[in-house]
């Protein structure tokens, strides 16, 4: 697998989406904008019951924002329209009336922490550890900070942005709550994901629909808020600051 893509299948009620960079399953704008759509799209397909939301590959789940677009942003517009990608997709998996399953066979950071976040239940493997580095870069976790808050609670969500540093174990995530469970190998992965899948289709849509809109009650606020806090980053990304940790990357 050389090039990028997002794609989807549907099989017994069970809805796949599937993306993939080769850096690191990295996430450009064009990216973001394909998953956001696709989840709109198996969310309105009544013969869609549940979705899974997994990456091609064995080794990184997601390694967050692409360096090459965020090097590439000259000006605030176009700094909020790439981070606004991230916001579009967690409002895309807040709003979806389907619960998604979080399928994580790797390592996760930045904007990948904020996708496992706003999965409805996420299933990792021993390798799936998680990083926060946006501080790193002098942005900060600004878009996926609601989400990550959310799922794992302020003290957390502060302890692995501030040591943006550090990859957090598995075992860390799922004491947390982010991780449901956390299994050796990516196969008991894959059997553990496909159980749930199934177990979920045997509900009643109507009473998942409306638990999904329970579990997200009081968020009603994310598509301002969200889009509020893309404005930040995209005029953080154009700080000299980062620029020139940008810049070190190419080196």
């Amino acid at each position: 697998m050389t090039e990028p893509y997002v794609k989807h299948s549907v099989n017994q009620h069970i809805g796949t989406i599937e993306f993939f960079h080769p850096a690191h399953n990295s996430l450009p704008s064009d990216i973001l904008s394909k998953l956001a759509e696709t989840i709109t799209e198996l969310g309105q397909n009544d013969e869609v019951l549940v979705i899974v939301l997994k990456s091609g590959g064995n080794r990184t789940f997601c390694a967050g924002a692409s360096f090459k677009e965020l090097i590439s942003i000259e000006d605030e517009a176009t700094g909020k329209r790439f981070f606004s990608g991230f916001a579009n997709v967690i409002n895309a998996m807040r709003k979806c009336p389907k619960f998604i399953i979080g399928r994580v066979q790797g390592k996760t950071v930045g904007g990948g922490v904020g996708l496992a976040s706003a999965m409805d239940y996420c299933l990792a493997t021993q390798y799936a550890a998680i990083k926060l580095s946006e501080l790193n870069l002098g942005i900060g976790p600004f878009v996926v900070g609601p989400a990550v808050e959310r799922k794992i609670g302020v003290s957390s969500m502060s302890q692995i942005a501030i040591d943006a540093n550090t990859f957090f174990s598995p075992e860390w995530a799922k004491q947390k709550g982010l991780y449901a469970d956390v299994f050796d190998t990516t196969e008991a992965l894959d059997e553990a994901v496909d159980a749930l899948a199934q177990q979920l289709c045997a509900y009643n849509p109507e009473a998942v629909k409306h638990m999904k809109q329970m579990f997200w009650r009081g968020t009603e606020d994310w598509d301002k808020l969200l889009m509020k806090r893309a404005e930040i980053s995209g005029r953080l990304v154009l700080s000299k600051f980062t620029k020139e940790k940008l810049s070190s990357y190419r080196k």
